[in-house]
């Protein structure tokens, strides 16, 4: 892990940051951009990620608290040093659902203005989407897809179907959902742990909102099912049984579909206490993580519904996502 790659045309080697400002967290990534007989190649520098909750409460009231901004402020300000001392010549900072949803989302942009000397990209899901498919994809067989990859964030996710084509990313299509780990706490898993009713309407809402985007897409030919971010990390932790959080183990790791659902169901019947004593776990995704872990368990039913036979037995779980595709795209 720490390099990736893609192609574009040839230019300069240089040192480059990305943030990705979600609903639950936002991350930073400094790296090498190098380009190489026309293969652009990141080599980290610097990955953190912080949880701030930009979006609690956001789908009840449809405002970024004042408190939530704060958090996001004292991260944003580290980051900016951290990055500075770096030695980053060129900064990407986009956010996403929280803030796409938000009525007072100027207040957002005034404090990163303020903080990082520039505004953030608060980009559409379709941008979200294939800057994912993006920084997932690099480190993968190119013969081995067309790959779905899947970004369950706080408040939204994402889907893109794409193939890597000569080097190139063909984007076959994407779509944006309002339905992540926080969102589907928030609204029906609000138990500790969760009833059985509430388990039974959050897996009734997410067969339909995510049914529905699949629909939209050419899903059929997908061979890879390649999920993103930090619910599907913790999952694959949590499958693996690993003691501590390791990335170098959990990258391109092959999660079988009948595991993905015996730890949704693990987390989903764990009370927070339990998860918060589990060696992998963030603690700012002890409260989210059983409904993050019911999105993609559902979705990986649903896909495999609609997949030809036996094409999609597991998932192969990305560390790389839309941070990786954020420095990317400044080759």
């Amino acid at each position: 892990m720490g390099k990736h790659s893609a192609t574009a045309d040839p230019g300069s080697s240089r040192r480059v940051a990305a943030i990705d400002c979600g609903t639950n967290s936002i991350r930073l990534l400094v790296a090498d951009l190098t380009v190489v007989d026309g293969a652009v190649r990141l080599t980290d520098v610097h990955r953190e990620m912080r949880v701030v909750r930009l979006g609690e409460g956001v789908d009840a009231t449809g405002r970024l608290s004042p408190a939530a901004i704060d958090r996001t402020w004292s991260a944003l300000a580290a980051y900016t040093a951290i990055l500075r001392a770096e030695g980053a010549v060129q900064v990407r900072m986009a956010a996403t659902s929280a803030t796409r949803d938000a009525d007072n989302r100027a207040d957002f942009v005034a404090m990163v203005t303020s903080t990082l000397g520039q505004e953030p990209e608060v980009i559409t899901g379709a941008e979200e989407a294939a800057l994912s498919f993006r920084g997932a994809v690099g480190d993968l067989d190119p013969s081995t897809g067309p790959f779905l990859v899947v970004d369950i964030g706080g408040g939204s996710t994402e889907m893109v179907v794409g193939s890597v084509v000569d080097g190139r990313i063909v984007i076959a299509g994407e779509v944006s959902l309002d339905i992540g780990c926080v969102r589907i706490t928030e609204r029906v898993l609000r138990g500790d742990p969760p009833t059985a009713a509430e388990r039974r309407e959050a897996e009734k809402w997410a067969r339909a909102v995510l049914g529905d985007g699949l629909d939209q897409l050419p899903v059929r030919s997908v061979r890879r099912l390649v999920p993103v971010s930090g619910t599907a990390t913790t999952v694959a932790a949590a499958a693996l049984r690993l003691p501590t959080y390791d990335p170098d183990r959990i990258h391109l790791a092959h999660i079988p579909a009948s595991r993905v659902h015996q730890v949704a169901d693990t987390l989903l019947g764990a009370t927070r206490a339990h998860r918060a004593a589990l060696g992998y776990m963030h603690p700012g995704r002890v409260d989210v993580i059983g409904g993050g872990a019911l999105v993609l368990s559902t979705l990986v039913s649903l896909v495999r519904e609609r997949v030809a036979p036996g094409a999609v037995e597991e998932i192969t779980v990305s560390e790389h996502d839309i941070l990786d595709g954020l420095a990317l795209s400044l080759a």
